[in-house]
């Protein structure tokens, strides 16, 4: 279990890190962020709309007590990039701009797995008995 929560918690931070420096950099509006859009065809008002999104799921997957919207979470990451890498493929982006995205459903699944594992062990562990 210890080894669970360590490979837990280093892939959810570093998901949660990808995550909030995107959405960060979303809810700014900043320049790069404008042009990649622009690029895509997409609309300049949808990134703060992503960008809040993406602030959101991070607090979802790191906010203890609350499973199902963890599970939404996760999803919601999926969802964004998958939608950015069909993005980028469509406009005839090279291999060398959207592969490294893998990276991001590495991460995604390496925590969502490892958050199950958790549950499971948390679920199967033997009620303490009390003291009487």
């Amino acid at each position: 279990m210890k080894k669970t929560n360590i490979f837990y918690w280093i892939s959810t931070g570093l998901l949660a890190a990808l995550m909030l420096m995107s959405g960060i950099s979303n809810v700014m509006v900043d320049a790069a962020s404008v042009e990649a859009f622009r690029h895509l065809g997409y609309p300049v008002y949808l990134l703060p709309f992503l960008g809040i999104a993406k602030l959101l799921g991070v607090a979802a997957i790191l906010v203890p007590g609350f499973p199902r919207l963890r599970e939404w979470a996760y999803a919601g990451f999926v969802f964004d990039l998958s939608g950015a890498m069909y993005s980028l493929i469509s406009v005839g982006e090279p291999a060398s701009v959207w592969l490294p995205m893998t990276i991001g459903f590495l991460l995604i699944a390496a925590s969502y797995q490892l958050n199950r594992r958790r549950a499971e062990a948390t679920d199967a562990a033997p009620a303490t008995p009390s003291i009487a």
